[in-house]
């Protein structure tokens, strides 16, 4: 008889866990962080840890109910009530449209921001040519190794994202005693937006979903692992915060003081970079550059393994399979097929200007997963999908209620900011 995997110690705890925190947060996100941090200083620090806190709940939620329900999350969206289309119902019709238009673009996109800072590094090839090997290095690497190889990368490049970015708080020494006033609560006028980005926008993407998966991908499976995996995800999203909260104080005390502005989007980071040779010599400006790279590589690869394992258990229930082949990696044939989709099609996309309806679909698509996921969870997870024993309590329902409302009022701001 086959012996039940057995929780490893606490030495053995991270994993999955960072993983998907790692690759929830983009170079993006950190550029929002800095300009926050500019634009109010350490006023809004007490949004960073809230939306830690929601991160944890989310990510907890997911987890939870692979463990203990012995689902796949697109296994429970399947058993969701509503009108069915062919083997799935409306929640898998709009996973399914979901992954292909959000994965043509993000692949683009990806790839460019993991391109940019090696263009500042490295000046030999252009822009379109380090996006390019970026995306082909990322296929590679999930392609030819399992779940162990991905998760020693990625703990790798958070072990440089954690130097260069908590490091480089260090180095514009914050102001302690003002630090902490940021975490009571406040709204500085115009800084509604800024807050729900940073209460909502840090840390959350599709690959929270896919926690599920790399759980059972490291063998951590049944009700006995949830323990484990608690303390997996409050280890992984405290770090995240602790990111967060570094470039904050990055942005408030390196930008604040002195009015500096920067880009929004990714090449903010390159602007930074030219302030921090300015300020402190070319050396911190390359660790930053490093840090900045292990940033954005780190959830291209995490995407490109996290949602190429939820494509093929939805290609498995769309074709009547349920044979687990959505942990079998890069032995899984829509597993290599959404890697090659998220790598080379979307290579058009750095030479020519995106289409505008690609665009925006690519935008309402991306606004509304995040209030899909907590909405699900709030229904699987109080549902006869979950063992009684593990269905939410009053603390989890309210964290992912709080979620759900604010992933849509954030939807609904980036639908309008659309038109």
């Amino acid at each position: 008889m086959t012996q039940p995997p057995t929780p490893p110690r606490a030495s053995g705890l991270i994993g999955p866990g960072i993983v998907v925190a790692a690759t929830g947060v983009g170079a993006g996100d950190l550029v929002a962080t800095l300009i926050a941090g500019a634009r109010y200083g350490e006023a809004l620090l007490w949004a960073a840890v809230a939306g830690t806190i929601l991160k944890i709940a989310l990510a907890e939620g997911v987890g939870r109910f692979t463990l203990t329900s012995g689902r796949t999350m697109f296994e429970g969206w399947s058993g969701l009530p509503g009108p069915r289309l062919g083997r799935v119902n409306w929640a898998g019709a709009y996973f399914g449209i979901y992954v292909v238009v959000w994965g043509f673009v993000y692949g683009a996109a990806a790839m460019t921001a993991s391109a940019l800072p090696l263009t500042a590094l490295f000046p030999m090839l252009d822009l379109k040519t380090w996006g390019m090997v970026m995306g082909v290095t990322g296929l590679a690497l999930v392609m030819v190794g399992g779940y162990g190889l991905f998760e020693k990368i990625m703990a790798t490049l958070v072990g440089v994202m954690f130097v260069t970015v908590v490091g480089l708080a260090l180095i514009v020494a914050p102001d302690v005693p003002r630090l902490l006033t940021g975490l009571w609560p406040t709204l500085p006028g115009g800084s509604g937006f800024y807050v729900l980005g940073l209460i909502g926008g840090v840390g959350g993407t599709i690959t929270m979903a896919a926690y599920g998966y790399w759980l059972a991908a490291k063998g951590w499976r049944g009700p006995e692992f949830v323990r484990v995996m608690r303390i997996d995800n409050r280890i992984a999203y405290a770090m995240t915060g602790l990111f967060v909260v570094a470039m904050l104080v990055v942005g408030a005390e390196l930008l604040h003081a002195s009015g500096t502005a920067l880009q929004s989007g990714d090449r903010g980071l390159l602007d930074l970079g030219g302030v921090l040779e300015d300020r402190f010599g070319r050396p911190v400006a390359v660790a930053f550059l490093i840090g900045f790279w292990a940033t954005a590589f780190s959830s291209l690869i995490g995407v490109w393994q996290g949602v190429s394992l939820m494509f093929a258990d939805f290609v498995a229930h769309l074709t009547g399979r349920h044979d687990d082949s959505a942990l079998q990696g890069a032995r899984s044939r829509p597993f290599r097929a959404y890697a090659i989709w998220l790598t080379f099609p979307p290579m058009a996309l750095l030479f020519i200007d995106r289409p505008f309806g690609l665009i925006v679909a690519y935008g309402v698509l991306g606004s509304l997963f995040m209030p899909f996921l907590a909405g699900t969870l709030l229904w699987l997870l109080n549902s006869s999908r979950t063992p009684y024993e593990w269905r939410s309590g009053w603390i989890s329902n309210g964290l992912l209620s709080v979620s759900a409302i604010l992933f849509a009022v954030l939807a609904a701001k980036e639908i309008a900011g659309l038109n």
